[in-house]
């Protein structure tokens, strides 16, 4: 089981984040129109799963921000912002922001997202919610690069999950 702190902190995983090389499970998450969305939903697109616990957090909201504006500097990719804020809350940050480059995706609905991709806090005061990691797939939804970011409290790298998409 995968270990994360939060400001020195223990928290504890139910499972494994995926690893490069490995296919990404399709798991269905909540769009910003309240619909269903799945990786298919993003046919033949490269994609950065930004996973966070809450846009309403400095780290979070940061790491939103500069994938943003990393977001059309990669050719043929597209970043999708998870958390389990509502689809609601994604969407006021990202237009206070003016934030065009990201696509919001919300984990409210479906738990299975969490545990699948190995970011389901299991105990500690974010239980329920997910760590911070990033998830870079090809087009064909296989695992390029991930990172579970050791400190909830901290950014993760950007450089590094960017590099495998140039």
């Amino acid at each position: 089981m995968a270990h994360v702190t939060l400001k020195g902190n223990s928290d504890q995983f139910e499972s494994e984040l995926p690893k490069a090389g490995a296919i990404a499970a399709n798991c269905t998450r909540t769009a910003g129109d309240l619909s269903n969305a799945t990786l298919a939903t993003f046919p033949g697109k490269r994609k950065v799963l930004n996973i966070f616990p809450s846009v309403d957090t400095p780290p979070c909201a940061t790491s939103v921000r500069k994938f943003n504006a990393q977001a059309n500097d990669v050719a043929n990719t597209v970043v999708l912002c998870i958390s389990s804020d509502l689809p609601f809350a994604q969407a006021r940050f990202c237009g206070s922001e003016g934030l065009e480059n990201v696509k919001n995706l919300s984990d409210f609905r479906n738990a299975d997202f969490a545990v699948d991709y190995g970011v389901s806090i299991a105990d500690g005061p974010l239980q329920g919610l997910t760590a911070r990691a990033v998830v870079v797939l090809d087009e064909n939804d296989n695992v390029l690069h991930s990172e579970l970011v050791k400190e909830i409290a901290e950014e993760p790298n950007y450089d590094a999950a960017l590099a495998v998409l140039k």
